[in-house]
């Protein structure tokens, strides 16, 4: 499963000319057959859309469990601390970002990997599942693909409805 995580999370890395053949290595080929359909620049636009400019679909787990509360830093000291014991180096994304938290489940043995996946990954990837489900995205696709390697599953929660704001209603 190691490899599939590493596999799976540089995936969540912004998009180079090389992203397709990585979906196809890492045995998405139906997430690679609409990637392909895309130019490279469109694959990239439509990740920093999806990930990068809506918070709902933010790749920082800490956010989609805590939101803007106390916990979240807690949280993040807690992710770092655990990166550092598995010798897992920090880039440009927080601690809590998908591309940090998958290869550390890949590096936990596996009652420390179920645990910290059920308790922390699975109910952030659900969420963030069925947010890329209801703005019908391809990277749904792969959202799903990460919960299905995940060691426990949670429940996708209903989407949200977000109801439009009346003009004119004084």
């Amino acid at each position: 499963m190691r490899s599939q995580y590493d596999l799976l999370a540089r995936l969540f890395e912004y998009p180079d000319e090389s992203y397709v053949e990585r979906c196809r290595a890492a045995g998405l080929d139906v997430f690679a057959a609409e990637m392909e359909k895309l130019s490279p620049s469109q694959i990239q636009e439509q990740f920093i859309a999806t990930f990068d400019w809506n918070p709902a679909t933010a790749l920082d787990l800490g956010w989609h469990l805590y939101g803007e509360q106390y916990a979240r830093g807690e949280f993040l000291v807690r992710v770092r601390e655990e990166l550092r014991r598995y010798g897992i180096p920090e880039l440009t994304e927080l601690p809590d970002h998908l591309t940090h938290v998958l290869p550390l489940l890949a590096r936990m043995d596996s009652a420390e990997a179920t645990r910290f996946a059920g308790e922390f990954v699975a109910p952030a990837v659900a969420k963030l599942v069925s947010a890329l489900d209801q703005k019908k995205t391809p990277f749904a696709l792969l959202m799903r693909a990460v919960r299905e390697a995940l060691p426990v599953e949670v429940e996708i929660p209903p989407a949200k409805v977000e109801l439009p704001v009346l003009q004119g209603m004084d």
